[in-house]
């Protein structure tokens, strides 16, 4: 098969797409055509070296895809070849072929095509995990979303906002805040413009946030302990400004605060599961009916991986960037 490699021995260690073995399939695994691949920030990271796959993974990147079943696993059942799926990767997303445990596979529903479908598994669990697992975000509760216009955040403002709760949001544009207004947000902030902190602080007149889901670190940290209600929840998913930072701890007891961060690719395939097992009985109908469904900003063709992944560097994206497969 065909897949993006990395050129390690070329100057700028270029992407490629170029022939490598097709992956083995195991007896509980469903080996998938891939008609397209999402970018992810952890794409960029690993590419760096920064974030290498987990033991076992596959070394090419990508981490969520859908395509159609090619091929079932001795073991598996309840699946048929030509299913539409797609499936949250540990890796080799950006490839013709890719195999995923059965138990993982997300049939998509008729109101998305499988270029749309292959921005939800990574976003979409991402923000249930931060939002319902770790964030323990109740209705009418307040949650404030970091990174507001990225895939993740765009997600998350619509589950949040689905799930009945007031969400409010920061971006770097007015095209970004307006982007996040439109899926849910009831006020989103341009960060370049205005001190989120401030802007919120006045408009809850002396309340503040249950729950804050920050992507940016270091730099917001003091801001989102500050407006933060008594017993609410920081949770981290990345740290885009630096994740060394300084902590008051009599800032958290004097509200009780608790810090936690979040992660996906790490995780037990059996968590992994029951995360997506738990999504999709809590909003599997709103993604059928189309009230739920992935933002994308831009595709291009896998063989120009290199070019979407400039294009993502650049922070230029609303929502999600996607890679098609020919076929």
């Amino acid at each position: 098969m065909k897949a993006i490699i990395v050129g390690e021995q070329e100057a700028g260690a270029p992407l490629r797409w170029s022939e490598v073995a097709a992956p083995k399939l195991a007896p509980d695994e469903v080996r998938v055509d891939v008609h397209a691949a999402a970018l992810n920030r952890a794409d960029l990271l690993q590419r760096a070296g920064n974030y290498p796959p987990p033991p076992g993974a596959s070394e090419i990147m990508g981490l969520e895809m859908a395509g159609l079943v090619r091929e079932l696993g001795a073991e598996v059942g309840g699946w048929s070849v030509g299913d539409r799926v797609c499936a949250l990767l540990p890796g080799g997303g950006y490839a013709e072929e890719a195999v995923v445990p059965a138990a993982m596979l997300i049939p998509v529903p008729a109101s998305l095509t499988l270029t749309e479908a292959a921005a939800v598994p990574e976003v979409f669990l991402t923000a249930f995990s931060a939002l319902f697992w770790e964030g323990r975000l109740k209705p009418g509760e307040t949650v404030l979303i970091h990174a507001g216009a990225s895939g993740v955040g765009t997600a998350a403002i619509q589950m949040a906002h689905r799930a009945g709760c007031r969400v409010f949001a920061t971006a770097g544009s007015r095209a970004k805040t307006e982007a996040c207004e439109a899926l849910g947000a009831e006020i989103a902030v341009n960060y370049r413009e205005e001190d989120f902190e401030e802007r919120l602080g006045a408009l809850l007149s002396g309340g503040g946030v249950d729950v804050v889901v920050d992507m940016v670190g270091r730099e917001y940290f003091d801001r989102n302990l500050r407006l933060m209600n008594v017993r609410g929840r920081l949770v981290f998913v990345a740290a885009l400004s630096g994740s060394k930072l300084e902590l008051d701890i009599y800032s958290l007891t004097r509200k009780r605060l608790e810090l936690v961060g979040a992660t996906l690719r790490s995780r037990p395939v059996a968590e992994k599961i029951s995360l997506k097992d738990e999504f999709l009985a809590r909003f599997g109908a709103d993604l059928q009916s189309g009230v739920l469904r992935p933002v994308i900003d831009r595709t291009f063709p896998i063989d120009q991986a290199e070019e979407a992944h400039a294009y993502m560097e650049a922070n230029r994206n609303i929502g999600k960037i996607v890679l098609t497969v020919p076929r």
